[in-house]
């Protein structure tokens, strides 16, 4: 199946180069170090590595609390950090610059994997989330190089689709040295999936443990006092295409109980940001963009981010967050960054990407479930009217936070284990379920 898998690889790579063409006539950045992407780099002579591989803008965040630990404990190791989109790319430039060494991950055909190894030499593999390729895998477990997967979920959804190739996902898995699980749900998914029971581990998610600046609240009350400290704000958090017109409307409707509205908008990709803004001005509402006007004004109705990175800044000074890709069945965003940011949350019916932690909001009073479009708006205006209540789903989403943090820790231990040449098992924390 290896064989036919990598042969499919190799057939499909005109047709991976023609849609990345596409894409990159919409997001210009995919247009950039192609032959990244098939292994090709300046060798800079690194020995010894930590790798972090992260998808995209989410996985990189999410990555962030535990790059940092890594920078500390392995300061004598030159740490690397992979992704695979431009968007995700940037989020490392930004948090990061030139203090670690970055490239796109290649393309998961054997003599691109085996060029991009030959040239970070890494001494570990940690692969976030729910990046399984099986021939960086396999070749990986051949040179002895120990994987770690971090942050690991696996929804339901994505379970069914790995399909007919279940098998060598499954073969994949089991090179890992350990999978550090998210939840419980996620852990008897991966063990369903082929993992290796006794090489895994609930370990918690990483994404509570964002770090949170000391000074936000003042630089957020600090922003809200150039709009108008005292109108309502509310933030369409990661929007995708066919939910954009559902929050404009939501927005038109909640004006006329709240003149003074402001709505920040942050749509999830970049090609989508000037889209958004013109929607927004052919509603008539007086529109700002991030890139062209910095800042919204005491007149600005609408305010869409067109950055990237800037998000958990603006979340800080919302009243209240909506957390897209959720309307559609596209499985929901993280609804960690307000939630530790003590923001209440509103979700659509469709969270599947983010299923328990969404679930242990909703469950602490946390955040709202709304059940469709139309239901944004009441809702909003609901919570908007009732500040005690909105001060009440903010303290819990604070703590549920706090509560769960030490995700970063606990997965520093298993790389430290796994970097010292120690065999690692589930046993040692009390098992998988533990």
């Amino acid at each position: 199946m290896r064989v036919l898998y990598t042969f499919t690889m190799y057939l499909l790579t005109p047709v991976i180069l023609y849609r990345l063409t596409l894409r990159g006539l919409r997001a210009r950045g995919y247009l950039s170090r192609w032959l990244e992407r098939f292994g090709f780099f300046p060798d800079a002579g690194l020995k010894a590595t930590v790798w972090v591989h992260a998808v995209s803008v989410g996985e990189v965040n999410a990555a962030a609390p535990l790059v940092e630990a890594l920078r500390r404990r392995y300061a004598d190791h030159r740490i690397v950090v992979t992704t695979v989109t431009p968007t995700g790319s940037n989020r490392v430039r930004q948090l990061w610059g030139e203090q670690l060494f970055h490239v796109y991950l290649p393309y998961d055909l054997p003599a691109s994997v085996r060029r991009f190894l030959d040239r970070i030499r890494p001494c570990i593999a940690v692969i976030m989330e729910t990046e399984i390729w099986p021939n960086l895998f396999f070749e990986c477990e051949r040179r002895g190089i120990p994987i770690v997967v971090a942050n690991a979920r696996l929804s339901q959804k994505s379970l069914r689709g790995y399909g007919p190739v279940r098998p060598l996902a499954r073969d994949a898995i089991r090179c890992a040295t350990f999978v550090a699980a998210q939840s419980q749900p996620d852990a008897e998914r991966l063990l369903e999936l082929g993992a290796r029971p006794e090489r895994l581990r609930v370990v918690g998610n990483l994404k509570y443990d964002m770090h949170v600046p000391a000074d936000f609240a003042a630089q957020a009350a600090q922003t809200r006092s150039a709009w108008g400290a005292a109108r309502p704000v509310w933030i369409a958090a990661s929007t995708h295409e066919g939910e954009e017109l559902a929050v404009i409307e939501a927005h038109s409707r909640l004006m006329r109980r709240f003149p003074d509205a402001l709505l920040l908008v942050a749509p999830r990709h970049p090609e989508r940001f000037k889209p958004m803004a013109q929607l927004c001005r052919s509603y008539g509402f007086a529109t700002a963009t991030r890139s062209e006007d910095h800042s919204a004004a005491v007149d600005t109705q609408c305010f869409v981010i067109d950055t990237l990175g800037e998000l958990v800044a603006y979340l800080a000074c919302a009243d209240l967050a909506f957390v897209a890709g959720s309307l559609d069945p596209i499985g929901g965003h993280n609804v960690l960054e307000p939630a530790a940011l003590g923001v209440p949350v509103l979700v659509g019916p469709n969270t599947f990407n983010f299923t328990e932690v969404t679930d242990l909001l909703l469950e602490r009073g946390a955040a709202r479930r709304i059940e469709n479009a139309e239901a944004l708006a009441a809702v909003l205006q609901q919570l908007l009217d009732d500040p005690a209540c909105r001060q009440r789903m903010g303290d819990a989403a604070r703590r549920t936070v706090e509560e769960e943090r030490g995700a970063v820790t606990r997965t520093l231990a298993i790389v430290e284990r796994v970097v010292a040449g120690e065999r690692v098992v589930s046993a040692d924390w009390g098992g998988a379920g533990a």
